[in-house]
């Protein structure tokens, strides 16, 4: 299902702790232009007043009444009753627990919704991102394979994930889909995102060029694995090689619990050169029996999509005729077993609010 054409109205926010950006989306199209405050997100009062301020700004440039409100929140919560609350390092004032879908629905009288970013990615991409897009490419190609599953991840502050089956959000009984807390292969009683985030492109860094005090960002880092900026070149392009072997690690143990496509999206792409190499190298690794007898880590072939030459592999049937035992009938397969992981087109901010968008809708839909 696709809101292109959506004639409905809803209002979005991405909620970073710094900064509040609201806005609202009609047939998947950005409605008003964006509105940014302070989240304030250390004072509980003065946060959840610009969060109505932003809103009330929002529905002032709208010429008709929004049908819901509906948005990412970082963090632990019951999103499905709209209660943050947990550890939140970037929301102090919400760790004890509050109501926030409650609040604003009291406040502005239309339903809200309240989802985790990398879930609302992962929705976005699902259904109007790369995954209708590889299924049209598929069927350009002359191949009869369609995709009904997408894994999301996003690599930035945090490792995020979320999965999509069959145009449904995967929420889980807890609301608690997680990857960042995955066993990291490098540091095996460390949580994956240790070496999957922004942090750990400095930190490694600085460990492989022994600056460990070195001050830089991952765009200076990038900017010394380009050779356009003074560094140590080696140890920038190790440094994204070892998150992407991390990260490849991660994500073979979800795609091969889930087989769907994989979309990659967040800030850390835009290093996806030094990335992507040792990523899909980790998926394509090779683990062994007890017996000492190889066994892929995934049960089906990996393919990069951002390649050209690679997409059109991925996109090659094999199909089979096959005998019907007993008669002399024939049946055909296709035992070509392939995913393919690609990046995001149209950025992770984009997706998730087309992810918040459709998500609002569906539930409309189907009250």
């Amino acid at each position: 299902m696709t809101y292109n054409f959506d004639n409905r109205t809803v209002i979005t926010l991405d909620a970073g702790g710094t900064n509040f950006v609201f806005s609202a989306i009609q047939g998947n199209e950005y409605k008003v232009e964006p509105i940014t405050l302070p989240s304030l997100s250390d004072r509980l009062d003065d946060c959840l007043a610009n969060l109505v301020k932003g809103f009330s700004m929002v529905i002032d440039k709208l010429d008709e009444k929004p049908v819901a409100i509906s948005f990412a929140f970082p963090g632990p919560a019951d999103y499905p009753n709209g209660i943050i609350g947990g550890y939140l390092p970037n929301f102090p004032s919400f760790r004890d627990g509050v109501a926030l879908g409650p609040f604003l629905q009291e406040k502005f009288g239309i339903p809200v919704f309240i989802n985790n970013d990398g879930d609302l990615f992962v929705y976005g991409e699902a259904m109007s991102g790369v995954l209708p897009e590889i299924n049209n490419r598929l069927r350009e190609k002359g191949s009869k394979k369609q995709y009904h599953n997408l894994l999301g991840y996003t690599l930035g502050t945090g490792f995020g994930f979320g999965f999509a089956v069959d145009g449904k959000l995967h929420i889980g009984d807890n609301s608690c889909v997680e990857i960042f807390c995955l066993r990291n292969k490098f540091y095996p009683n460390v949580i994956m995102e240790a070496s999957v985030s922004i942090a750990a492109i400095k930190r490694v860094y600085g460990e492989l060029s022994s600056n460990i005090n070195h001050g830089l960002e991952p765009k200076d880092i990038f900017e010394i694995a380009e050779g356009i900026k003074e560094g140590d070149r080696d140890s920038a392009i190790a440094s994204f090689a070892r998150l992407g072997e991390a990260a490849g690690d991660a994500m073979a143990t979800s795609a091969s619990l889930i087989d769907g496509l994989v979309v990659i999206g967040g800030g850390l792409t835009g290093a996806r050169k030094y990335i992507y190499p040792a990523l899909i190298n980790e998926m394509r690794s090779k683990i062994s029996t007890f017996g000492g007898e190889p066994v892929n880590r995934v049960q089906t072939e990996v393919f990069d999509l951002d390649d050209p030459e690679g997409f059109d592999q991925f996109a090659k049937d094999k199909e089979v005729l096959i005998d019907i035992y007993g008669t002399t009938k024939k049946v055909s397969y296709d035992p070509f077993k392939r995913i393919g992981v690609i990046t995001s087109k149209i950025g992770a901010s984009r997706a998730i609010a087309l992810g918040a968008y459709a998500f609002a809708l569906n539930k409309i839909d189907h009250i």
